[in-house]
């Protein structure tokens, strides 16, 4: 009689120090922070941060089990601990992606799971349809494809959920120049003078903190106005999608089909106002060989309760399917 299977956990890993980091000379201007923890010899998994530009942070770490996996997280070009901060000469996405194989190089590393959340799933997302290779597996939480229709819903759509944070937002800018609110928030974020690019900074991110849970949260408020998170984060948020991120439109989901080899799961909140449900949905018509958990009772934000445990969970079934990563097909059970 088979005993039965013990239930994955969900709970997130307790605190851990990095074993090692630093910062990687990418180009004659950026310096890109990255840092290991973790099992040195275990499964690598790369974390992507969201934003883009919000940066990393040590509870990143606790959604591994760092017995099993070698943890690698890093900040994106200006986020973070990267430098210069807020930096936006020479970052678009395609600079991102060869940032990616250059620190995977630097590490020694053939192939890792790739997890990242909002704009870290737009990330993984480009990385694996340029780099399907080194893809063990994608984790992806949040979908953000970054799509025109997404970007307008952020700056102007969240009002019929969230008016009172729109508001605020909105009321920042002169009314004059409210009818492209992307434009009138570019000027100041840009502008040298921190008296200037500061305030705008921080009234675009505690925007996007106030909407990021089902539930208000003033923690996740608090952080987002904090001074490197804010600039960073609507500074090259404002830069990217003003660029429409880089990326001919739809080229995420035209693209999809490059995914199919690599074993994939996707985690969305159901009431997600950031990154509202249906580019999750979308992203898994064209991708429907991904495993899909929709989280009934969560937003945007990766510590939402339901959402986290999905993300752990997530990552105990691809441990537990294979004791090392060998092949990505080996990592999920499936057949080349």
């Amino acid at each position: 009689m088979n005993s039965p299977t013990p239930a994955l956990r969900t709970e997130l890993y307790p605190e851990i120090e990095p074993l090692l980091c630093g910062h990687l000379r990418l180009d004659q201007r950026h310096e890109m922070y990255w840092e290991e923890s973790g099992n040195p010899r275990g499964a690598p998994v790369v974390f992507l941060h969201g934003g883009p530009g919000a940066g990393a942070s040590p509870m990143h770490r606790r959604f591994f089990d760092p017995a099993h996996y070698r943890i690698i997280i890093f900040d994106q070009r200006g986020a973070g601990r990267s430098r210069p901060h807020g930096d936006l000469t020479d970052n678009t996405t395609p600079h991102l992606v060869a940032d990616m194989e250059t620190l995977r190089t630097h590490l020694g590393v053939e192939e890792w799971v790739v997890f990242g959340g909002s704009w870290g799933s737009t990330l993984a997302l480009a990385y694996a349809q340029t780099h399907p290779a080194h893809c063990a597996a994608l984790v992806l939480r949040g979908i953000f494809l970054c799509r025109k229709l997404e970007i307008n819903w952020f700056l102007y759509g969240m009002r019929f959920v969230h008016p009172e944070a729109w508001r605020r937002f909105a009321e920042y800018i002169p009314e004059s120049e409210r009818s492209n609110l992307l434009a009138a928030y570019s000027l100041r974020l840009n502008d040298p003078d921190p008296l200037i690019h500061m305030p705008a900074a921080r009234q675009w991110s505690t925007y996007e903190g106030f909407c990021s849970t089902l539930l208000p949260s003033a923690s996740t408020v608090a952080h987002f106005s904090e001074d490197v998170v804010a600039l960073g984060l609507a500074r090259i948020e404002a830069h990217y999608f003003t660029n429409n991120i880089f990326l001919p439109e739809h080229s995420l989901l035209d693209n999809a089909g490059k995914l199919r080899s690599i074993p994939g799961i996707i985690v969305q909140g159901r009431y997600d106002m950031v990154c509202p449900i249906i580019s999750a949905d979308d992203l898994h018509n064209a991708w429907p060989e991904a495993e899909y958990a929709i989280v009934p009772g969560a937003g945007h934000s990766a510590w939402e309760p339901g959402i986290s445990a999905q993300l752990v969970a997530a990552m105990e079934r691809i441990k537990t399917r294979r004791e090392a990563l060998g092949t990505r097909h080996e990592a999920l059970g499936t057949k080349p």
